[in-house]
């Protein structure tokens, strides 16, 4: 018979995941494959919707072989959240999935009435900005034939039900300038400011709704029920057990997400973190570069890969003034400044290597810095998850730029586990993972002083390359 698992897919920008986990949190066999990204022009960032779907079954197929025989209880997803897709009824792609990162709409979203973004805050917590999907699937219907369109989530739920279903889950829809988090439903005014008719897009369900059943997916029973589904920085927040006001998480990817739950829906920042038998709302911070400024650097430097920037970083005691503003497609939260570009400054002869690449680390922690003080009230300790995390360096500079503790995840899975656990819960099983997983916290280790100049350093550079006033 096997142990009873749920199958967790994560499919996030650069790869997708497969993870099987039992009822206790305990991962059994994983899988991964990655899933490339191409920039056609400047500003555009696609990927290859069948390579991407391909991925998820190259990653399921690794995971179910490395694992003893088991017996699927069900399915739970987590995906990139804005990045959308434009399909036939057959489940053939009409053109790319256009990612999240991707600005070709900025200059249209600029030009919005000033009218159209206050009823965008009002009724999705959100702003118009190029980063949100109404803007993409407005162009993809202008540029493809598209008879059915959605978020990456709906994607792979037409795909694993054998092209029979058209679903998407709530958090995911809140990411569309779309969906009203007040009524829960599709906005008709908001559908048809941004000319997207209701009748391609999915259905919403709750988190917990339940999605269909899966219909020739290699290695899977057809029939296994696909259980819950999130988007990949709200299962992050779930799989740390980030569930009460005060409680923030940082989750450091391509770009980064900054989220901590609140009690009631605010106009500015919320976004809907899941829906279950209520929904959650949460503040949110989206930085658009990352995980990508450390492979930017890494490569501007010649090294082979960001673990050697790391390395590189900790050579030297600090970044000797350099700092780097990484706004290669402008500037995400909380500055939204979209016309901003990247620079490098504080250089002088004495400038190393070494200092451009602790610049880079610096920059990382700076920009979770910013969210994090916007933040009303005084939010506790920093629980930080992502592939960056993996990082003593990063993880030390984050507490000492914060001036408070960072409590990183010692599990690389947070996202998938996250919907594990939520799919288990869902199937009657106790859960509570996050208090019994461990973590390694990282204390401040610098005075106040020395952490108000280097944050007045930063604030001076990013104030240098706005275009819009602040």
């Amino acid at each position: 018979m096997g142990t009873p698992a749920v199958l967790a897919i994560d499919q996030g920008t650069t790869n997708s995941k497969a993870v099987l986990v039992d009822a206790g949190g305990a991962v059994l066999a994983t899988g991964s494959a990655p899933v490339g990204l191409s920039t056609p022009r400047p500003g555009w960032a696609e990927q290859d919707a069948e390579d991407l779907w391909q991925s998820v079954l190259q990653a399921v197929s690794s995971c179910l072989a490395a694992a003893e025989p088991v017996a699927l209880a069900g399915i739970a997803l987590s995906t990139q959240r804005e990045s959308v897709v434009g399909w036939n009824p057959d489940g053939d792609a009409v053109g790319p999935v256009i990612g999240w990162q991707d600005v070709r709409t900025s200059s249209w979203c600029a030009d919005l009435p000033s009218e159209l973004d206050a009823l965008v805050r009002s009724r999705t917590g959100l702003r118009v900005d190029a980063m949100f999907s109404a803007p993409k699937l407005r162009w993809l219907l202008e540029h493809a034939a598209a008879a059915r369109v959605g978020t990456v989530d709906s994607w792979l739920i037409h795909r694993l039900t054998g092209c029979r279903e058209h679903l998407t889950e709530a958090g995911n829809a809140s990411r569309t300038l779309l969906y009203d988090v007040l009524d829960l439903d599709w906005s008709t005014p908001l559908l048809e400011a941004f000319g997207v008719p209701r009748s391609v897009l999915p259905e919403v369900r709750a988190s917990d709704g339940g999605f269909g059943t899966t219909a020739g997916v290699p290695g899977v029973p057809d029939g296994t029920p696909i259980v819950a589904v999130l988007a990949d920085s709200h299962a992050a927040m779930y799989g740390q057990g980030c569930t009460e006001a005060g409680m923030v998480k940082a989750t450091y990817g391509t770009g980064s997400s900054v989220m901590t739950p609140v009690d009631a829906f605010v106009a500015d920042g919320c976004t809907l973190a899941w829906l279950t038998d209520k929904p959650l709302y949460a503040l949110e911070g989206n930085i658009v570069s990352s995980g990508a400024a450390l492979a930017w650097t890494a490569a501007t430097l010649g090294l082979p890969d960001v673990g050697a920037l790391m390395e590189l970083a900790a050579s030297v005691p600090d970044a000797g003034g350099v700092v780097l503003v990484p706004a290669f497609a402008g500037l995400g939260a909380p500055h939204w400044d979209r016309d901003a570009r990247a620079a490098l400054t504080g250089m002088s002869s004495s400038t190393t290597r070494g200092h451009i690449a602790r610049a880079c680390v610096d920059a990382v922690a700076h920009q979770i810095c910013d969210i994090v003080d916007k933040i009303p009230g005084s939010p506790g300790r920093l629980r930080a998850d992502g592939g960056a995390t993996v990082s003593g360096l990063l993880m030390q500079t984050q507490a000492d730029l914060l001036g408070r503790p960072v409590e990183a995840a010692d599990v690389a899975e947070i996202s998938a586990l996250g919907a594990a656990e939520l799919a288990w819960t869902t199937l009657g099983e106790p859960t509570g993972w996050a208090g019994r997983r461990s973590t390694r916290v990282y204390e401040p280790a610098v005075g106040d002083g020395t952490r108000s100049e280097r944050r007045a350093e930063w604030a001076n550079a990013v104030a240098s390359v706005r275009v819009r006033p602040a």
